[in-house]
């Protein structure tokens, strides 16, 4: 096995449709910023009630990626992005 660290980050991802859609919604978007995301952890599910029906599904998510290497500029991601698998994003 690999010996691997990984960084953690929370999202919160929202659904009309159930908590397993707002899981999804999560991750996906996040994959288009985040590289090597690995695995999620479900923290909270959360609703809101319209007219005594479930209006909105909300999952509060762990999620954990890769961190990789730093990659010289002029590699196969055209350099300078950030190392551990961010591009874009602030992570606390």
């Amino acid at each position: 096995m690999s010996e691997h660290v990984y960084k953690l980050i929370d999202l919160v991802g929202s659904s009309t449709t159930s908590t397993d859609d707002a899981i999804r919604n999560a991750i996906e978007t996040a994959a288009l910023t985040v590289r090597h995301i690995d695995w999620f952890e479900v923290v909270e599910t959360r609703g809101h009630v319209v007219d005594g029906r479930v209006g909105h599904y909300q999952v509060t998510l762990k999620v954990g990626f890769r961190l990789a290497p730093e990659t010289p500029a002029g590699d196969e991601d055209g350099g300078g992005r950030q190392a551990g698998g961010v591009s874009g994003i602030g992570t606390a």
